[in-house]
């Protein structure tokens, strides 16, 4: 039988939308109630959490509201630092003369603030691409990505162009994507002892959403639980006092994207950045809890159903899923390495050896900057590189010192 349950974690202590805001809000709770009424009265949470950011016009990513930087409810790497930026472009000129392909293509561009960078880091060592493609499915994030380059790189404006879809197949060249698997739609499991359940979104008779725990519907999912539960019997040893109940999530549109990509690419490189972990850290026992993690005014917290719209919702990702759809798909998993490895690995040594230590604020602002970027405690350990290669195997310099491959 399915079991209803209400969220209990609300943050009544954030700051208040304001009127306008709230408005919004309300117009997509709406339009996500409709949708589950017309379900027959639940949605998967994956189902949930795409129309919570993608809904057209409304949702997250697809309203005209402020996401990135201080104003926003988040700030990426590009945005602490153009050195984030600068290291990405030092490995895309490796690629670009062991692969001989001249074209760029950033998934999700975000506010433009990494493409702007990146050019300009390229442009500074005379390997300028052919082109630089952003697929971009927000018209709103479109338009400031155009403005951005418009006011800080004119005369590189051209080498731009934005798609609507993939290209055609088959795409030669480098794609690059900052923190774009972290925003694709999840489905939630929760495993108890005796059974598996997918936990869906449903509504109850005071029109709030809460969760409805059912069967899997879905065969990939049982799937998945199954192998959930035997990792979890490895660690059995280690866990005196199992949970009763055991909640996480599963990607499987990442896993789909990777397979399309592949697809897709004829001959070249795949750079992604995200937050995440490997198999064995993402479904470790003692993380009964999951990763899912909601953004609202650079406050964290796990309620996805407080304020639709919003808010950023967002779940850490399985690299080891990822690698193995890439590898399935034939393509080669060439590096994987922490962010901190990346960079210090890939240039971020040569980049600032011409600071002058006597400019105070310029070397305390940069030296932050590096902080914010590499300490374990800040994005250096939790956020991960994994290069795919289509074609050839590549090798580059930021993989060169510590490369964790055999974890994934």
């Amino acid at each position: 039988m399915p079991s209803e349950t209400k969220t209990n974690n609300t943050p009544h202590a954030f700051p208040e939308p304001s009127p306008e805001t709230k408005a919004h809000s309300d117009q997509l709770k709406s339009f996500i109630q409709n949708k589950i009424k017309a379900s027959g009265g639940k949605i998967s949470f994956a189902d949930y959490m795409n129309l919570a950011l993608y809904a057209p016009g409304l949702g997250y990513y697809s309203a005209g509201l402020k996401k990135f930087g201080k104003q926003g409810d988040f700030i990426t790497a590009p945005e602490i630092s153009p050195l984030f930026s600068q290291c990405l472009a030092l490995q895309c000129i490796q690629i670009m003369k062991q692969t001989q392909q001249q074209v760029l293509l950033e998934i999700g561009a975000g506010s433009g603030i990494m493409a702007i960078e990146l050019i300009l880091e390229l442009e500074k060592q005379a390997q300028l691409p052919e082109q630089y493609l952003i697929l971009e499915l927000s018209a709103d994030l479109r338009e400031r990505q155009q403005q951005a380059i418009q006011n800080r790189i004119p005369h590189l404006s051209e080498r731009f162009l934005w798609l609507d879809r993939l290209p055609d197949k088959p795409f030669n060249g480098i794609i690059i994507a900052n923190e774009l698997l972290d925003a694709m739609p999840v489905h939630l499991l929760k495993l108890k002892a005796d059974n598996v359940f997918e936990r869906y979104v449903s509504v109850d008779g005071n029109g709030q959403f809460i969760w409805l725990d059912s069967a899997p519907e879905n065969t990939r999912l049982q799937k998945i639980a199954n192998e959930i539960k035997s990792l979890h019997q490895e660690y059995a040893h280690l866990n005196d006092e199992p949970e009763a109940s055991y909640t996480t999530e599963v990607n499987l549109q990442a896993i789909d994207w990777i397979k399309t990509i592949a697809e897709l690419l004829g001959s070249g490189a795949i750079l992604l950045v995200d937050y995440g972990y490997t198999a064995q850290e993402y479904y470790h026992p003692q993380r009964s809890m999951g990763t899912l993690m909601c953004h609202y005014q650079h406050h964290r917290h796990d309620d996805p159903f407080y304020l639709p719209g919003l808010q950023d919702i967002t779940a850490h990702v399985n690299f080891s899923s990822i690698a193995r759809a890439a590898t399935e798909s034939g393509l080669s998993v060439c590096g994987f390495t922490t962010q901190a490895h990346f960079l210090m690995s890939g240039g971020l040594v040569e980049l600032t050896k011409d600071l002058d230590p006597d400019d105070v604020l310029r070397f305390s602002e940069v030296a932050r900057q590096i902080k914010m970027l590499t300490l374990p405690e800040e994005m250096g350990e939790l956020f991960k590189v994994i290069l795919l290669a289509k074609d050839k195997p590549l090798s580059l310099a930021a993989f060169q010192f510590k490369d964790f491959q055999n974890r994934l």
